[in-house]
């Protein structure tokens, strides 16, 4: 069965030699270049075989003229005849002359040679050099005047024309000398040009086949000293790459690792509940009891696995992550909404306070479901870790302002519970590190998912007290987020 193509298929171009664009620059002014000097080595031939030629018409010219004796008002013009014979003496060309008196009545010589014109003349005794044609032939005219004694009288004319051959056949002498070496030249350039690119292509070559004889593991950074320069800044960014593909992998070892700790915990106590569930010498309160501490387990256990795919779902959404406008005081108001009821079972007083739904000022350029899951998350670490009882009930109070003239909308979550040691405020941001002493239960991945939305958002997290030099000093979390113009 034939195969089908597809449109993508038909239109796609084909991958682009480096090797060969080159080479086809660097060879197609070369051989644009060597016609255009084959003309100009033409044109300059032509001149430069002018040259004597044309000194010996002038010559001749002069000469015929030297016999041109003007005399009362009459032009007389006697060439002998071994001078006559000189002038037909050239086995190459055809020599014409012409010998026009004061009246313009023809002396001696051709008729067929033409008149020169009128804005060639010149001064008596001077040389015009022309091109014209004789009997369907090109030739080469010299015209000279002479002036005659007579005031008012037309000056004598005389002319001599020969045709092109000699000049045709030293012209092209003169080509066959320049141009016929060019014909070897001109392989051996386009030789070398493609030996000098071979050369200057093999430290990529060899950059290849060092990249590819590499292990799957082997990450480290290449050698740059051993590339040309201009290939430095590739080799630079191919090591950042490499340097972050590296990072990453020994993050996600050390979080498959902490993971499977966390989990092993919950796991193990499901495990030893169930086993104590089993003895044949337990009483019904005995596998009531260990129903519980399953039950416990198991919501640690969930919890810990829905944090980890929310953490995973933050790291993971920064290349496809859409943004829209939200509006933050509607968000933030829909999860401390939610939160409530756990709030009441804490005895917690849980509260909002701060701009409207509404407000222009507090639209953020931002991912709805995981502000939601960032703020829930901050809402969540304040309720866990706030001590609360009917006497001294904990106070919760999430806030969201602006500062117009910074362009920025703050969101606040503070707290009346233990508050963070100044030394360990940036641990915290670390996944599953957790506070010693709190006796809170919890998987330590709240902040760290905190920490990594905010940092996809191009948002400023930091941690101070709430109430500096009181008892409890509280935590004050405060999201800073630039407005979009």
């Amino acid at each position: 069965m034939p195969k089908k193509l597809s449109p993508s298929g038909i239109f796609r171009r084909e991958q682009r030699s480096l090797f060969g664009e080159i080479l086809d620059w660097m060879l197609t002014p070369l051989l644009l270049l060597w016609p255009a000097s084959l003309a100009l080595t033409w044109l300059v031939a032509q001149n430069i075989a002018d040259k004597p030629f044309d000194r010996a018409l002038e010559y001749n010219v002069q000469a015929l003229a030297q016999l041109v004796v003007v005399k009362n008002g009459q032009a007389q013009f006697n060439l002998p005849q071994p001078a006559r014979e000189l002038l037909r003496a050239d086995d190459s060309d055809q020599i014409y002359y012409q010998v026009l008196g004061l009246r313009g009545e023809l002396l001696s010589g051709e008729k067929e040679v033409p008149a020169p014109p009128e804005t060639l003349k010149s001064s008596a005794w001077e040389v015009k050099l022309r091109d014209e044609e004789i009997r369907g032939l090109p030739v080469r005219v010299a015209a000279i005047w002479i002036q005659s004694d007579v005031p008012g009288d037309r000056d004598a004319l005389v002319q001599v024309a020969e045709t092109r051959e000699k000049r045709s056949v030293l012209a092209t002498e003169i080509i066959k000398g320049v141009m016929l070496p060019q014909f070897v030249i001109l392989p051996l350039a386009v030789l070398l040009v493609w030996l000098a690119l071979v050369r200057g292509t093999r430290p990529l070559n060899q950059l290849e086949a060092r990249i590819r004889a590499r292990k799957s593991d082997d990450l480290s950074p290449l050698d740059e000293t051993s590339v040309p320069q201009e290939v430095v800044p590739l080799v630079s960014s191919v090591n950042g790459l490499l340097t972050r593909l590296k990072d990453s992998m020994a993050a996600q070892k050390r979080f498959l690792a902490d993971a499977a700790h966390q989990l092993k915990t919950p796991l193990a106590g499901l495990r030893m509940q169930a086993d104590l569930a089993l003895r044949q010498s337990a009483s019904a309160d005995d596998l009531k009891l260990s129903l519980q501490q399953i039950g416990r387990s198991s919501i640690r256990a969930t919890h810990t696995v829905n944090q980890l795919l929310a953490l995973a779902r933050a790291e993971g959404g920064g290349n496809v992550m859409t943004l829209q406008a939200c509006d933050l005081v509607a968000l933030t108001r829909d999860v401390v909404q939610d939160a409530i009821p756990r709030a009441m079972e804490k005895r917690i007083d849980l509260g909002y306070e701060g701009l409207q739904v509404g407000d222009a000022s507090a639209v953020v350029q931002a991912n709805p479901t995981l502000m939601k899951e960032m703020i829930r998350n901050l809402v969540d670490n304040a309720l866990n870790y706030t001590p609360s009882s009917a006497e001294h009930p904990g106070i919760v109070t999430v806030r969201v302002t602006s500062d117009g003239i910074a362009k920025t909308v703050f969101l606040q979550v503070e707290d009346t519970g233990p508050g963070i040691p100044e030394a360990e405020r940036e641990l915290v941001m670390q996944p599953f590190y957790r506070v010693l002493g709190s006796n809170t239960d919890g998987s330590g991945l709240g902040l760290a998912i905190v920490q990594e939305i905010a940092q996809k958002h191009s948002a400023l997290l930091t941690v101070a007290d709430a109430q500096p030099g009181k008892t409890p000093l509280g935590a004050l979390f405060t999201l800073r987020f630039k407005l979009s113009a």
